[in-house]
């Protein structure tokens, strides 16, 4: 006890970094840090690297015990000398003297006092911006991301230091591992602007200083620290409601995707998707404000990568998409047995699949051509195809929107390679779409199309049917055919046309449908046409004019007249590009005729309801006249000559078709077409302007008719019971049988008999046909 109370009462037995810490305390706190004494603690530090964690305890203990004694000077003067001592020992001992000066910043930061606050944040933020040589992982930060997130939601009465606690403050909610980021330098960088914030505070906003600190800290995030820099923003997004807005999200991401190296974007991307996954029963308005914050992050990806999970990213769209539609059918974001499912809103629902169709969009305009052909093929997998895929419920919202979203990823999409483009396992069901009854869907396989074969801008140029006396003022852009394009042709190009003839034959086409339907024809010209397209187009634009004037098709008067008037926008526009200048004149003659005295005929004049006078074959093209002129100009006309009838298949049959009724409603109807009983059509050839506007005016009335005599059939199919349906299908079917084997007996001939004729009695000989299986050959006739 006597040489204990000895060393405490003698200064000089005291240990030397106690002395020397204890000098650089003044009498009068006010008198701030003795500076020289301070010099001496520092080398003596340097000098001795062992003694830094009992200079850092020691000062810890001094601190501690002036904080509960209010002794607030002193309390900044330790400080002080802590940050001078960290800023300048950077030897390996410096962990051990960390721990120290982390509890000591704990002491503050846990004070009711802001002042104090204030002071361990501002030693934290110089400790953060040292450059250690090795990072060490034993340290835990929770305690001041915890405390720093709780201060940043503090308020002062006092605006001073408000500000002052939100410029330092701030930027710590960002993330959870500000440290170790923070402690990875990056030589091509500036120095922090943290170094200096107390001396700018006072000319920046918290807001701009706060921008300033989020890009300094993820401008040195690695790529292990991306995920670790994000979520903290995603949650702080989340807590705080800020999806709905956008604005306020939209610009963090700004911030984030601008500051990150460009080769991390991808991991941007990703954790924004998992965070929409996370919230897939959240309400559309959060849904849609996180897939706008996609759409920006996704234009700016584009400089750099978006990542090697291309379909995983557009398949997370169309999932939510169709989760859109599912909610906006049930209308709730729970089972309908739920009680307490949240109801949604319509339009909300809406918004959000127009956000998701625009984000599939932009992702796909980052992506080179090859895979933007895969996502165009992935997309058109997850369509459900008519005749191919069940149908569910609300498949036609499914099929618009996913269209939508298959348009979107062709736009601007440009290739030399149509075979590449347009595969078969593309184009076939896409095609599919264009014989189905629902106009809004075939306007959009029409702009698909349009899209995809438009390599050279030149759609917007047919954007409307017109009449061009000089087809010179559009400056189109056309190349000469490629061998790819000529193969492409040669292998779809009858598919193509059949699609646009049957495409004209539906009533519920409109002026849109006809406008793209006259621009698929005219880019078919431009872009993919040889002399074998020249002229099967221009067979194809004298089909659709006999399809008009055809009595037996049920065509509105609109339609019958806009048909008409693509077939003659559509001939005017080949003739000029064939230069043949008798074709030309042919052309131009029916157009002005028409012009005199059926304007209803062309395109200006489409809407006209009434006709004004009689017309004759004047104002019609004639194919004959078209061959000859085509022939003497070196076309080869063989196939001009017959007329283009396209090939039902089964893929109209199963395209069409709703319900079992309708089924059986079209074979009904085919069958009476059919029938003998069925009066005569006057021959195409006999044709006046009363039968034509008796086809026209007066089709109401038998459309009227044949809808009547269509529900009749197919309400008997519905209600009648089923032994009755069977029993008259069965009946159909033994007749249609019994028919095919006159017809059989009457066209096949049975072969000779090789083996000889048999004599069935009476003394006569028949001839008796014997299978390949049990004719005898000779030996040298066997291999």
């Amino acid at each position: 006890m006597y040489w204990t109370g000895v060393c405490g009462c003698c200064g000089a037995l005291r240990p030397r970094y106690k002395r020397l810490v204890d000098n650089i305390f003044p009498e009068d706190p006010e008198d701030g840090l003795v500076k020289a004494n301070m010099e001496k603690l520092t080398f003596y530090a340097l000098s001795a690297p062992e003694k830094l964690d009992r200079i850092g305890a020691y000062l810890s203990e001094r601190l501690s015990r002036d904080v509960a004694r209010h002794r607030y000077g002193y309390v900044c003067i330790a400080m002080e000398a802590l940050d001078q001592l960290l800023m300048a020992c950077h030897c390996q001992s410096i962990n051990l003297f960390v721990e120290s000066f982390l509890k000591m910043v704990r002491k503050l930061l846990e004070a009711d006092k802001p002042n104090l606050q204030i002071l361990g944040t501002n030693s934290f933020v110089k400790f953060a911006n040292i450059e250690e040589d090795t990072p060490s992982y034993h340290r835990s930060y929770d305690f001041f991301v915890s405390r720093f997130s709780e201060m940043c939601h503090s308020t002062y009465e006092d605006p001073d230091i408000h500000k002052t606690a939100l410029i330092l403050l701030y930027p710590s909610q960002f993330s959870s591992t500000s440290i170790p980021l923070l402690s990875s330098p990056n030589p091509s960088r500036s120095p922090s602007p943290l170094q200096t914030a107390e001396k700018e505070r006072e000319r920046e906003s918290p807001a701009e200083l706060t921008e300033r600190c989020f890009r300094e800290l993820l401008g040195r995030a690695a790529y292990g620290n991306i995920k670790n820099a994000i979520t903290p923003v995603l949650t702080h997004l989340d807590n705080h409601s800020l999806w709905e807005g956008k604005t306020f999200a939209v610009r963090c991401f700004k911030i984030i995707m601008y500051s990150i190296q460009s080769q991390h974007s991808h991991l941007v991307i990703q954790q924004l998707l998992g965070h929409l996954d996370a919230n897939s029963k959240n309400s559309a308005m959060v849904r849609a404000g996180i897939v706008e914050v996609l759409l920006e992050a996704a234009a700016i990806a584009a400089s750099g990568s978006v990542g090697p999970t291309v379909l995983e990213v557009f398949n997370t769209l169309l999932r939510h998409l169709r989760l859109s539609v599912d909610y906006e059918l049930t209308g709730s974001y729970e089972s309908c047995s739920n009680v307490g499912a949240r109801i949604i809103k319509e339009h909300e629902e809406r918004k959000l699949q127009e956000a998701v169709i625009r984000t599939i969009g932009s992702f796909a305009n980052t992506l080179p051509t090859y895979q933007r052909s895969e996502v165009m093929l992935f997309i058109m997998g997850k369509i459900p195809v008519p005749g191919m895929h069940p149908v569910l419920q609300g498949s036609r919202m499914i099929q618009v929107m996913l269209l939508k979203s298959l348009l979107q990823v062709t736009t601007g999409f440009q290739t030399t390679n149509m075979l590449t483009a347009l595969p078969t396992s593309f184009l076939d069901p896409l095609l599919a779409f264009t014989l189905l009854e629902d106009a809004e869907i075939r306007l959009l396989v029409l702009e698909i199309l349009l899209s995809l074969i438009d390599r050279h801008d030149n759609w917007p140029k047919f954007s409307s049917i017109s009449i061009f006396s000089d087809i010179s003022v559009l400056k189109l852009r056309v190349d000469k055919c490629s061998r790819q394009d000529n193969l492409f042709m040669k292998k779809h190009s009858q598919q193509l046309y059949r699609h646009i003839f049957l495409a004209c034959k539906e009533d519920s086409s409109t002026q849109p449908h006809f406008e793209a339907l006259y621009a698929l024809l005219a880019l078919i010209s431009v872009e993919l046409a040889n002399e074998e397209v020249v002229v099967d187009l221009i067979r194809l634009a004298l089909a659709l004019q006999d399809l008009a004037l055809a009595n037996e098709e049920t065509l509105p008067a609109y339609n019958r007249c806009a048909v008409l008037a693509l077939s003659a926008a559509y001939l005017n526009l080949i003739s000029q590009l064939t230069t043949v200048p008798a074709f030309c004149q042919h052309v131009q003659e029916v157009i002005e005729m028409r012009q005199k005295e059926v304007p209803f005929f062309l395109p200006e004049d489409v809407f006209v309801e009434n006709p004004r006078s009689n017309f004759s074959g004047d104002v019609l093209f004639l194919q004959s006249k078209i061959t000859g002129v085509l022939g003497g100009s070196g076309y080869n006309t063989d196939r001009l000559a017959t007329p283009y009838i396209p090939q039902l298949t089964d893929e109209d049959r199963l395209s069409k078709r709703k319900s079992v009724g309708e089924t059986i409603s079209l074979q009904v109807e085919v069958e009476s077409r059919n029938s003998p009983e069925k009066e005569e059509r006057t021959p195409a050839e006999e044709i006046t302007f009363e039968t034509l506007k008796n086809a026209i005016v007066d089709s109401v009335g038998m459309e009227e008719q044949e809808r009547e005599r269509r529900r009749q059939v197919v309400e008997k199919f519905q209600k009648a019971p089923f032994e009755e349906i069977a029993a008259h299908c069965g009946a159909r079917a033994t007749l249609l049988q019994s028919k095919l084997n006159q017809i059989f007996e009457i066209t096949i001939r049975p072969p000779p008999s090789p083996s000889g004729t048999i004599g069935p009695g009476y003394g006569q000989t028949q001839s008796r046909s014997v299978p390949v299986y049990e004719m005898k050959f000779p030996d040298l006739c066997v291999y």
